[in-house]
């Protein structure tokens, strides 16, 4: 059973509900990276012409799909406020259950295009994943709960390429019927485990100027302390997104690193990170809390980024990797405090803004973090240094950090 309960009450958990919501953020995660090793040939199969071209579309769909999750994130967060978590969560499954499948038989660039604006859209419920273990955490454990979130993620973004490299073997749709198939027997699994969080006491009504972006922000803004908190993590998303933006082409610069070595450390930087926010996190927050676990992992950041913007050993630079997955305990300790800011009736609300901001910063970060990366690698630039990237990450945690100093969250 899920039971409510207050600060010192304990909340029992109703654990195959707890194992759906994992699989549902892990099949997001697995969802991007299940396809990316296909989408170069599948591109090139449907609309024809180079490799580059190619790229091009891959870029614009990559877009499309973080810019739905920025415009919609918000909505379907104030959805499950008023209708419940569980019609959000199932009928999202559905959808990207039937995604899949028309982006397995898409014969057009129009078709794929339009697959990667419904996928946006229906992919952007881990907000409502977040709110839901919220809604069953009691205030102590929401950071190590959600760091349960962080960890499924980090599975997820580790099998993902993997699982889709291997059926990339058996053509280019493979991994798309594969997609469909996971997402269908994860919808089958939450009809009969999913338990409903949204009781009368805390279901609100639904308003349109609030499920947007912009509109959702500004109605938590008003809240004591929260927009802080939110510009905080922000630019801590836009710093820590300099790994997936620029290290393949950090380290084939740097290190002359072959696709092998780039996938076997981004696998090492996604299975720690994936045991620092399932596993660590608990102990961290119970030697430090949560205030001083986000202000650890900025500072175990500012270094580890400094480490590698002057690295210039590849193993070192292997060592590090994992190493840097450490600051992980960031994200889930500071959600746990925007939480705890909050009602019960707005947790959807603020789960949705924060993928909304995830989103921006998937947006945001990759055009920044290329930019200045180009700008120290080309041709009669006035200053080699690939890792100028990281040295701009470390700028944004410091002005992050200096915000959460500034404006420190209510303790509890």
């Amino acid at each position: 059973m899920i039971r409510r309960g207050g600060d010192d009450e304990p909340v029992t958990i109703h654990r195959p509900a707890l194992i759906f919501i994992l699989i549902t953020v892990m099949l997001d995660a697995m969802g991007i990276g299940l396809i990316m090793p296909v989408m170069p040939d599948l591109i090139v199969e449907v609309q024809g012409g180079s490799l580059a071209n190619a790229a091009l579309w891959g870029g614009i769909l990559s877009t499309v799909f973080a810019i739905m999750q920025f415009l919609f994130g918000p909505l379907i967060g104030n959805l499950s406020d008023r209708f419940g978590r569980r019609p959000v969560l199932l009928i999202s499954l559905v959808v990207m259950t039937v995604d899949y499948l028309v982006m397995a038989v898409a014969g057009s660039m129009a078709l794929l295009l339009i697959g990667r604006l419904v996928g946006g859209i229906a992919t952007a419920t881990s907000g409502t994943a977040s709110a839901y273990v919220a809604d069953i955490s009691a205030p102590k454990d929401k950071a190590a709960n959600f760091g349960l979130i962080g960890a499924a993620f980090g599975i997820g973004f580790v099998l993902g390429p993997l699982i889709g490299g291997l059926l990339g073997g058996y053509g280019t749709r493979a991994p798309f019927y594969a997609a469909a198939a996971l997402s269908a027997l994860n919808a089958v699994f939450g009809y009969f485990v999913l338990r409903e969080t949204v009781t009368d006491r805390i279901r609100r009504p639904f308003h349109w100027r609030r499920a947007n972006p912009l509109g959702a922000l500004r109605h938590l803004g008003k809240l004591p302390g929260i927009r802080p908190l939110l510009m905080m993590y922000f630019l801590y998303q836009v710093a820590f997104h300099v790994y997936p933006s620029i290290w393949s082409f950090f380290t084939q610069e740097r290190f002359g690193w072959g696709p092998g070595t780039i996938g076997l450390s981004l696998a090492l930087f996604g299975i720690t990170m994936a045991f620092v926010q399932g596993v660590l996190i608990r102990f961290v927050l119970r030697w430090l809390g949560e205030r001083n676990t986000v202000v650890y992992g900025h500072v175990f950041d500012v270094f580890a980024f400094a480490a590698l913007a002057f690295v210039t050993s590849g193993a070192l630079a292997l060592v590090l990797t994992p190493l840097a997955a450490l600051g992980a305990v960031i994200t889930p300790a500071l959600q746990a405090i925007m939480s705890k800011m909050v009602g019960d009736d707005q947790q959807g609300e603020l789960q949705g803004i924060l993928t909304s901001i995830y989103a921006l910063a998937m947006i945001v970060s990759p055009l920044m973090m290329t930019s200045v990366f180009a700008a120290f690698t080309h041709d009669g630039a006035a200053l080699y240094l690939p890792g100028a990237p990281f040295l701009v990450s470390i700028l944004l945690i410091l002005i992050g950090l200096a915000v959460f100093v500034r404006n420190p969250p209510p303790q509890g």
